[in-house]
């Protein structure tokens, strides 16, 4: 004979089972997930770190990002010395233009200056070339802001004279919001200020 006491104690053992049964299965989820975590663990300290030639240990992220910057960095200071610096009377205008995105005032300072003193309407009245040989920069990555030198060998056609030029110039790169097409590195010159000048003497023989 069935009673009310038979049934009430059939559910009890069934919830007694499904309570063990969760209670197990949230037990093995745990240990899964702590060795789970474990192994992933020892992989990212065996493999995400790199020895750097003065023996710091950095991590592979870092390590690419500062790759990465430091070739966005070479790249902005590249374009920047050739809109600066590769131009004639056709090209100048549109070129400073562009320059002076990838700088601060420092540059503007300095178009200003050379303006005044009277270079570019050398550049009209004498039709003159000037065009960039090489560019060859040098990015301290590891400080903010990031210094760097770039050596610029440059020459001015007059026609039935080129003379030849070595430009060093200094500055520091900061961080700025990327702008397309304008400033695509998202990198900004700061402190600009040109070194040195020397005009140099036989340079296609010296190279060769």
């Amino acid at each position: 004979m069935n009673t009310p006491y038979k049934n009430i104690y059939q559910v009890l053992k069934l919830n007694r089972f499904i309570v063990l049964i969760v209670v197990i299965g949230a037990v093995l989820t745990c240990i899964v997930s702590v060795i789970l975590v474990m192994q992933l663990h020892k992989e990212v300290v065996n493999n995400a770190f790199v020895v750097n030639k003065d023996g710091r240990v950095i991590p592979l992220k870092l390590v690419s990002q500062n790759e990465n910057l430091e070739v966005e960095a070479l790249s902005h200071l590249e374009l920047f010395h050739t809109y600066f610096y590769n131009i004639d009377a056709s090209n100048y205008e549109k070129n400073l233009e562009k320059a002076l995105w990838l700088g601060n005032s420092s540059i503007d300072a300095l178009y200003r200056q050379k303006k005044a003193d009277g270079v570019y309407n050398r550049l009209l009245q004498y039709s003159l070339v000037q065009k960039v040989l090489s560019i060859n920069s040098k990015v301290d990555i590891q400080h903010k802001p990031y210094r760097f030198e770039t050596t610029t060998i440059f020459e001015i056609n007059r026609g039935s004279v080129v003379d030849t030029y070595e430009l060093i110039t200094t500055g520091k790169l900061i961080h700025v919001d990327r702008n397309f097409p304008k400033n695509t590195h998202g990198l900004l010159i700061t402190n600009f200020f040109e070194k040195t000048l020397k005009k140099l003497e036989n340079y296609e023989n010296s190279e060769e």
